[in-house]
């Protein structure tokens, strides 16, 4: 992939909330941002929607500059050709249908200089679904946010086989300059990696419900007032690596037949063999020896003690 000189230019294509929240994330970032949408009357509300965010920014102060120069970065354009000229990277963020998505990117591979790296907001759809029979198909991924990407910074970069991994340095050049967090994924999986945990625990929360065994209510009061705490600063991995002396191995002898059991009971046979846990293992004994541990399960209490304080500070 090409390198652009200068402040960066991105192009977003489908201005909805997800074209609008990006348009925040690179505008912020310093980027000048070529956002475009077929809907006329939709693009004429762009700059008084970022505009909002802003200032909603501005009033917890997470922006480093004015909204007003920020906003300045933000160039409604009547056309895909003016949006993604000199850009550096396109954003489609079009609805979630694939035939839709063949087309702009149809476009956008016509109209795209060879350089420019062209990624989708999709949520699910994978790049082989939309963009196998491009002429340059070798630079096109998902690049699927957070919502909103401006408050969570997660990106998940999927390459399909055909994608250039070239095209994926770039991109997650681009995405960390613009202060986002990129994850790549391996290969191209239904949902990816952020809707495939989210879909997993949903599908046991409804399951739940349905058979009479909590309420919505209280399978939210568990998430947000348990697991969630927890989560809002590390991952499940390093949670049951904290929660078991002797780390992630120890965890998985203790309570693997009882997660084995639970899954049994909902039709899946995914055992945690020994070669899985032993791999899982030895990437966090990289980031945490265990002689780390126990001053890394006090660093996880002082995040929760800080984490309560403010949760009390602030709920009215």
């Amino acid at each position: 992939m090409s390198e652009h000189a200068g402040p960066e230019t991105v192009a977003l294509t489908g201005m909805g909330s997800i074209g609008v929240a990006f348009a925040v994330v690179f505008a912020r970032a310093g980027f000048t941002v070529q956002a475009t949408d077929p809907d006329a009357g939709r693009l004429g509300l762009v700059r008084d929607e970022v505009s909002v965010r802003l200032e909603q920014l501005a009033r917890h102060g997470l922006l480093a500059e004015e909204p007003a120069e920020i906003l300045a970065r933000v160039r409604p354009v009547g056309s895909l050709a003016d949006a993604v000229a000199g850009a550096a990277l396109v954003q489609e963020c079009a609805p979630e249908r694939v035939d839709l998505k063949r087309g702009i990117f149809s476009q956008l591979d016509e109209l795209a200089a060879p350089g420019t790296v062209l990624a989708s907001s999709s949520s699910a759809l994978t790049a082989s679904a939309f963009a196998a029979q491009l002429p340059g198909r070798a630079r096109v991924l998902v690049a699927h946010p957070g919502n909103p990407p401006y408050l969570l910074p997660v990106i998940e970069l999927v390459p399909a086989p055909f994608t250039d991994p070239a095209a994926v340095d770039a991109a997650e050049r681009l995405y960390t300059s613009a202060g986002l967090s990129p994850v790549r994924l391996n290969q191209e999986i239904e949902g990816f990696l952020f809707n495939r945990l989210q879909g997993a625990v949903l599908r046991e929360a409804y399951c739940l419900v349905r058979d009479g065994i909590a309420s919505a209510a209280d399978v939210d009061k568990v998430v947000s007032q348990g697991l969630g705490l927890r989560w809002s600063f590390m991952g499940p991995f390093e949670t049951v690596d904290l929660n078991t002396r002797g780390g992630i191995e120890s965890h998985a002898a203790k309570m693997g037949p009882a997660y084995a059991l639970m899954g049994a009971q909902r039709g899946q046979h995914d055992p945690w063999t020994e070669d899985l846990v032993r791999a899982v293992a030895a990437e966090r004994r990289t980031q945490l020896p265990l002689a780390g541990w126990e001053s890394r399960v006090a660093w996880r209490d002082e995040q929760l003690m800080k984490l309560i304080h403010f949760k009390e500070e602030t709920t009215p």
